[in-house]
Protein backbone atom coordinates (compact mmCIF):
# COMPACT_ATOMS: atom_id res chain seq x y z
CA UNK A 1 0.00 0.00 0.00
CA UNK A 2 1.36 3.75 -0.76
CA UNK A 3 2.65 5.13 2.24
CA UNK A 4 2.92 1.95 4.29
CA UNK A 5 6.07 0.53 2.47
CA UNK A 6 9.13 0.23 4.81
CA UNK A 7 13.41 -0.03 4.21
CA UNK A 8 15.09 -2.52 5.12
CA UNK A 9 18.60 -2.29 5.74
CA UNK A 10 21.09 -3.88 3.10
CA UNK A 11 24.52 -5.31 3.08
CA UNK A 12 26.10 -4.79 -0.77
CA UNK A 13 29.55 -6.08 -1.96
CA UNK A 14 30.82 -3.71 -5.05
CA UNK A 15 34.28 -3.39 -6.94
CA UNK A 16 35.72 0.08 -7.63
CA UNK A 17 35.81 0.59 -11.83
CA UNK A 18 39.51 1.24 -11.67
CA UNK A 19 40.13 -1.15 -14.69
CA UNK A 20 36.78 -0.88 -16.05
CA UNK A 21 36.94 -0.98 -20.07
CA UNK A 22 35.39 -2.33 -23.20
CA UNK A 23 38.09 -5.08 -24.29
CA UNK A 24 36.02 -7.98 -25.92
CA UNK A 25 32.35 -8.05 -26.81
CA UNK A 26 30.13 -10.87 -25.04
CA UNK A 27 26.68 -8.75 -25.23
CA UNK A 28 25.11 -6.44 -27.92
CA UNK A 29 25.78 -3.20 -25.85
CA UNK A 30 29.32 -4.28 -26.00
CA UNK A 31 31.57 -1.98 -29.02
CA UNK A 32 35.32 -2.51 -27.88
CA UNK A 33 35.27 0.49 -30.79
CA UNK A 34 33.61 2.76 -28.12
CA UNK A 35 36.01 4.05 -25.53
CA UNK A 36 35.08 4.53 -21.99
CA UNK A 37 35.37 7.91 -20.16
CA UNK A 38 36.83 6.58 -17.03
CA UNK A 39 36.37 9.41 -14.77
CA UNK A 40 32.83 9.95 -15.73
CA UNK A 41 32.37 5.80 -15.04
CA UNK A 42 34.75 6.41 -11.64
CA UNK A 43 32.43 9.37 -10.68
CA UNK A 44 29.34 7.59 -11.47
CA UNK A 45 30.11 4.05 -9.42
CA UNK A 46 30.72 6.63 -6.31
CA UNK A 47 27.94 8.18 -7.00
CA UNK A 48 25.87 4.84 -6.32
CA UNK A 49 28.03 3.75 -3.42
CA UNK A 50 27.52 7.69 -1.79
CA UNK A 51 23.66 6.93 -2.86
CA UNK A 52 23.28 3.64 -0.90
CA UNK A 53 25.55 4.92 2.14
CA UNK A 54 23.21 7.66 2.52
CA UNK A 55 19.89 5.40 2.88
CA UNK A 56 21.34 3.19 5.66
CA UNK A 57 22.87 0.67 3.82
CA UNK A 58 26.11 -0.69 4.70
CA UNK A 59 28.71 -1.29 1.36
CA UNK A 60 31.86 -3.40 0.97
CA UNK A 61 34.83 -3.89 -1.68
CA UNK A 62 36.90 -6.06 -2.96
CA UNK A 63 39.88 -5.28 -4.71
CA UNK A 64 39.62 -4.73 -8.27
CA UNK A 65 42.35 -6.84 -10.98
CA UNK A 66 43.93 -5.25 -13.41
CA UNK A 67 43.66 -7.98 -15.97
CA UNK A 68 40.00 -7.74 -15.00
CA UNK A 69 37.41 -5.37 -17.12
CA UNK A 70 34.12 -6.66 -16.30
CA UNK A 71 35.08 -7.08 -12.59
CA UNK A 72 33.17 -4.16 -11.23
CA UNK A 73 30.08 -6.10 -12.02
CA UNK A 74 30.24 -6.89 -8.61
CA UNK A 75 26.69 -8.50 -8.99
CA UNK A 76 27.79 -11.49 -11.51
CA UNK A 77 30.03 -13.25 -9.20
CA UNK A 78 27.75 -14.92 -7.15
CA UNK A 79 24.38 -15.22 -5.62
CA UNK A 80 24.13 -15.06 -1.79
CA UNK A 81 20.97 -16.44 0.05
CA UNK A 82 21.06 -17.42 4.18
CA UNK A 83 24.57 -16.89 4.61
CA UNK A 84 24.87 -19.51 1.32
CA UNK A 85 27.09 -17.88 -1.73
CA UNK A 86 26.53 -19.91 -4.72
CA UNK A 87 29.70 -18.85 -6.59
CA UNK A 88 29.99 -18.68 -10.63
CA UNK A 89 31.08 -19.95 -13.89
CA UNK A 90 31.10 -17.45 -16.37
CA UNK A 91 30.15 -18.49 -19.91
CA UNK A 92 32.85 -16.27 -21.67
CA UNK A 93 36.43 -17.56 -20.82
CA UNK A 94 37.27 -13.39 -20.34
CA UNK A 95 35.16 -13.76 -17.34
CA UNK A 96 36.17 -16.58 -15.58
CA UNK A 97 39.35 -15.58 -13.80
CA UNK A 98 36.64 -12.82 -11.97
CA UNK A 99 35.38 -15.93 -9.77
CA UNK A 100 38.98 -16.21 -7.97
CA UNK A 101 38.71 -13.00 -6.47
CA UNK A 102 35.23 -12.92 -5.15
CA UNK A 103 35.35 -16.24 -3.73
CA UNK A 104 38.50 -15.40 -2.03
CA UNK A 105 36.74 -11.94 -0.25
CA UNK A 106 33.92 -14.10 0.70
CA UNK A 107 36.01 -16.94 2.07
CA UNK A 108 37.46 -13.88 4.24
CA UNK A 109 34.56 -12.97 4.91
CA UNK A 110 34.27 -16.55 6.87
CA UNK A 111 31.40 -17.67 3.87
CA UNK A 112 31.48 -20.85 2.78
CA UNK A 113 31.80 -20.98 -1.12
CA UNK A 114 29.69 -23.62 -3.20
CA UNK A 115 31.89 -24.04 -7.03
CA UNK A 116 29.24 -24.88 -9.52
CA UNK A 117 29.88 -27.36 -12.60
CA UNK A 118 27.39 -26.16 -14.71
CA UNK A 119 27.69 -22.44 -16.24
CA UNK A 120 25.96 -19.24 -14.17
CA UNK A 121 26.30 -16.03 -13.62
CA UNK A 122 25.50 -15.10 -10.27
CA UNK A 123 22.54 -12.41 -9.82
CA UNK A 124 23.01 -12.14 -13.10
CA UNK A 125 20.46 -14.46 -13.35
CA UNK A 126 19.64 -15.61 -9.94
CA UNK A 127 17.11 -13.53 -8.35
CA UNK A 128 16.20 -14.26 -4.68
CA UNK A 129 12.03 -13.13 -4.45
CA UNK A 130 11.23 -13.79 -1.13
CA UNK A 131 9.65 -17.70 -0.97
CA UNK A 132 11.87 -18.55 -4.11
CA UNK A 133 14.82 -17.71 -6.33
CA UNK A 134 13.64 -16.93 -9.80
CA UNK A 135 16.39 -18.03 -12.09
CA UNK A 136 17.09 -16.93 -15.80
CA UNK A 137 18.40 -19.17 -18.73
CA UNK A 138 19.03 -18.71 -22.60
CA UNK A 139 21.90 -17.23 -22.61
CA UNK A 140 24.06 -17.58 -20.00
CA UNK A 141 23.02 -19.34 -17.33
CA UNK A 142 21.80 -22.97 -17.73
CA UNK A 143 19.23 -25.22 -16.42
CA UNK A 144 21.91 -27.40 -15.21
CA UNK A 145 22.90 -24.86 -12.92
CA UNK A 146 19.14 -23.91 -11.60
CA UNK A 147 19.29 -27.40 -10.35
CA UNK A 148 22.79 -27.22 -8.45
CA UNK A 149 21.46 -23.70 -7.07
CA UNK A 150 18.21 -25.74 -5.54
CA UNK A 151 20.35 -28.33 -4.35
CA UNK A 152 22.93 -25.97 -2.56
CA UNK A 153 20.15 -22.91 -1.46
CA UNK A 154 17.39 -25.31 -0.42
CA UNK A 155 15.27 -22.99 -2.00
CA UNK A 156 12.45 -22.98 -4.63
CA UNK A 157 14.19 -22.25 -7.93
CA UNK A 158 11.39 -21.11 -10.83
CA UNK A 159 13.14 -21.44 -14.03
CA UNK A 160 12.64 -18.63 -16.61
CA UNK A 161 13.78 -18.37 -20.25
CA UNK A 162 15.00 -15.16 -21.93
CA UNK A 163 14.79 -14.74 -25.57
CA UNK A 164 16.26 -11.31 -26.25
CA UNK A 165 19.71 -10.91 -26.60
CA UNK A 166 19.94 -7.22 -25.34
CA UNK A 167 18.26 -8.63 -21.99
CA UNK A 168 21.18 -11.53 -21.39
CA UNK A 169 20.69 -11.24 -17.73
CA UNK A 170 17.43 -11.87 -15.66
CA UNK A 171 18.95 -8.54 -14.06
CA UNK A 172 18.55 -6.68 -16.98
CA UNK A 173 14.83 -7.61 -17.65
CA UNK A 174 13.67 -7.99 -13.92
CA UNK A 175 13.79 -6.83 -10.36
CA UNK A 176 12.60 -7.39 -6.74
CA UNK A 177 10.51 -4.37 -5.39
CA UNK A 178 9.88 -6.06 -2.22
CA UNK A 179 8.91 -9.36 -0.12
CA UNK A 180 5.35 -9.63 -2.29
CA UNK A 181 6.19 -8.05 -5.79
CA UNK A 182 8.48 -7.43 -9.02
CA UNK A 183 8.95 -5.42 -11.81
CA UNK A 184 9.66 -6.76 -15.34
CA UNK A 185 9.93 -6.27 -18.99
CA UNK A 186 6.88 -8.80 -20.37
CA UNK A 187 8.81 -9.31 -24.16
CA UNK A 188 12.38 -9.93 -22.54
CA UNK A 189 10.62 -13.50 -21.50
CA UNK A 190 9.07 -16.10 -23.58
CA UNK A 191 5.51 -17.33 -23.56
CA UNK A 192 5.56 -19.65 -20.82
CA UNK A 193 7.67 -17.54 -18.86
CA UNK A 194 5.32 -14.63 -19.06
CA UNK A 195 2.60 -16.62 -18.32
CA UNK A 196 4.75 -18.00 -14.72
CA UNK A 197 5.18 -14.46 -14.15
CA UNK A 198 1.55 -12.96 -14.42
CA UNK A 199 0.41 -15.76 -12.36
CA UNK A 200 3.04 -15.88 -9.71
CA UNK A 201 2.84 -11.54 -9.71
CA UNK A 202 -0.61 -10.30 -11.04
CA UNK A 203 0.43 -7.14 -9.02
CA UNK A 204 3.62 -6.92 -10.65
CA UNK A 205 5.00 -3.04 -12.16
CA UNK A 206 5.44 -3.96 -16.06
CA UNK A 207 7.72 -1.88 -17.92
CA UNK A 208 7.97 -0.03 -21.28
CA UNK A 209 10.64 -1.70 -23.82
CA UNK A 210 11.64 1.99 -23.52
CA UNK A 211 12.63 2.12 -19.91
CA UNK A 212 14.13 -1.83 -20.26
CA UNK A 213 16.96 -0.19 -22.44
CA UNK A 214 17.56 2.51 -20.14
CA UNK A 215 18.59 0.15 -17.78
CA UNK A 216 15.71 0.72 -15.92
CA UNK A 217 14.77 -2.76 -14.63
CA UNK A 218 18.47 -3.12 -13.54
CA UNK A 219 17.77 -1.67 -10.19
CA UNK A 220 17.78 -2.55 -6.46
CA UNK A 221 15.05 -1.32 -4.13
CA UNK A 222 15.02 -2.10 -0.20
CA UNK A 223 11.66 -1.65 -0.34
CA UNK A 224 10.52 1.68 -0.37
CA UNK A 225 13.52 3.39 -2.28
CA UNK A 226 14.15 2.58 -5.49
CA UNK A 227 17.48 3.31 -7.19
CA UNK A 228 17.45 3.56 -10.74
CA UNK A 229 18.32 4.86 -14.01
CA UNK A 230 17.22 8.88 -14.23
CA UNK A 231 15.99 7.64 -18.03
CA UNK A 232 13.14 4.88 -16.98
CA UNK A 233 10.80 8.11 -16.56
CA UNK A 234 7.75 6.36 -16.99
CA UNK A 235 8.51 3.25 -14.80
CA UNK A 236 9.88 5.56 -12.16
CA UNK A 237 6.42 7.70 -11.95
CA UNK A 238 4.54 4.30 -11.64
CA UNK A 239 6.89 3.19 -9.22
CA UNK A 240 6.41 6.85 -7.23
CA UNK A 241 2.45 6.25 -7.62
CA UNK A 242 2.79 2.62 -5.72
CA UNK A 243 4.10 4.67 -2.77
CA UNK A 244 8.07 3.82 -3.81
CA UNK A 245 10.52 6.63 -3.91
CA UNK A 246 12.75 6.04 -6.99
CA UNK A 247 16.21 7.38 -6.36
CA UNK A 248 18.04 7.94 -9.94
CA UNK A 249 21.64 6.91 -10.44
CA UNK A 250 23.25 7.64 -13.62
CA UNK A 251 25.36 4.39 -14.55
CA UNK A 252 25.02 5.57 -18.28
CA UNK A 253 29.09 4.88 -18.37
CA UNK A 254 28.36 1.61 -17.57
CA UNK A 255 26.02 0.86 -20.52
CA UNK A 256 28.54 0.57 -22.59
CA UNK A 257 29.46 -3.13 -21.21
CA UNK A 258 25.42 -3.95 -20.62
CA UNK A 259 26.00 -3.21 -16.99
CA UNK A 260 23.80 -0.92 -15.40
CA UNK A 261 23.01 -0.37 -11.15
CA UNK A 262 22.23 -3.96 -9.81
CA UNK A 263 24.92 -5.31 -12.05
CA UNK A 264 27.34 -3.27 -10.19
CA UNK A 265 25.94 -4.58 -6.73
CA UNK A 266 26.39 -8.26 -5.16
CA UNK A 267 23.51 -8.69 -2.07
CA UNK A 268 25.09 -10.25 1.06
CA UNK A 269 21.90 -11.72 2.63
CA UNK A 270 23.08 -13.49 5.77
Amino acid sequence: MPGSRVPRRRRFLVCEPRHFAVQYAINPWMHPDRPVDTGRAQAQWQALTDAYRAHGHTVETVEPVPSLPDMVFAANAAVVVGGRVFGSLFKAPERRPESLPYDTWFKSAGFDVYRPESVCEGEGDFVPAGRWLLAGTGFRTTREAHREAQEFLGVPVIGLTLVDPYFYHLDTALFVLDEENIAYYPEAFSPGSREVLARLYPDAVTATRKDAEAFGLNSVSDGLHVFMSPGATDLADRLTDLGYLPVPVDLSEFRKAGGGIKCCTQEIRS
